[in-house]
């Protein structure tokens, strides 16, 4: 159902289901899913790609040029999967020749005023909270959580099912399955809560928990710590997981936080 009161170019690719709200405006190059829903005072510009049973809410501006002044207005695109809910007034900019596209996966919530930069690759099953903004060029994995205005560093990484709490300045990678806080942003302990609702194990809970215990509370050197993890623990995906990323990280990963604990 398309209202009247909104504009839709021709050339437009929607599916006959999807509804749009009246003063909507859907440019040339956009591809939207079936059973999509697009509120009223959205703006969907050249190069977006919605997929099925999305909702966008009024004041979103989806697939907007990027605020890079390298842009050159070469042909990109900003990419949404299925079932993912965009809420007031969401940024989301397209890619620039980095990456050539922006992308949030599937079963996404982006709650409102937050800011998706260019060639941002984000995963699914994310939640975004409130005023959470992401420069350009981050990477974030499946199932991760950011808190309340947070504000992540261009080109940082987000490990699968991280937990970021509310108003944390983001300038460091955040590894896999850990909690961060504070300022400067350091480890906060693992993601325990979110581990249990996804269902993992106790003893799988209990292995991440053993191997950040070595590389952020026992105060080592992170690369001895990186190679004592390797050569004690048993090869699983999960210790290969944490092991992949923080080798792998060029901005250095956030910091260990020990307050005298023996534990986390």
């Amino acid at each position: 159902m398309i209202q009247p009161l909104s504009y839709i170019h021709p050339d437009a690719k929607i599916a006959a289901n999807v509804v749009v709200e009246p003063f909507s405006t859907i440019h040339k190059d956009v591809v939207i899913g079936e059973g999509t829903w697009i509120g009223s005072n959205v703006t969907i510009m050249d190069g977006a790609r919605i997929g099925k049973n999305c909702k966008i809410f009024p004041g979103a501006v989806i697939s907007g040029e990027p605020q890079d002044l390298k842009f050159e207005g070469e042909v990109t695109t900003a990419e949404i999967g299925d079932n993912t809910t965009i809420r007031e007034c969401v940024t989301i900019n397209r890619g620039t020749k980095d990456r050539y596209k922006t992308v949030i996966g599937k079963n996404c919530l982006i709650q409102a005023y937050s800011h998706i930069a260019h060639d941002c690759i984000i995963g699914d099953h994310c939640i975004f909270s409130n005023s959470s903004t992401l420069a350009g060029h981050i990477t974030v994995g499946d199932y991760v959580v950011l808190a309340g205005l947070v504000a992540v560093h261009q080109f940082c990484k987000i490990g699968s099912h991280a937990f970021v709490t509310g108003g944390t300045l983001v300038r460091k990678d955040v590894p896999p399955y850990i909690k961060a806080a504070r300022e400067p942003i350091a480890y906060a302990g693992i993601n325990s809560v979110g581990l249990r609702r996804r269902g993992y194990t106790p003893e799988q809970i209990t292995e991440i928990q053993n191997i950040y215990r070595v590389l952020f509370v026992q105060n080592r050197n992170l690369s001895k710590a990186l190679d004592l993890v390797e050569a004690e623990f048993k090869a699983t995906e999960i210790r290969d997981e944490i092991l992949t990323f923080v080798r792998n990280s060029n901005r250095g990963v956030v910091k260990g936080f020990n307050q005298g604990k023996t534990g986390v």
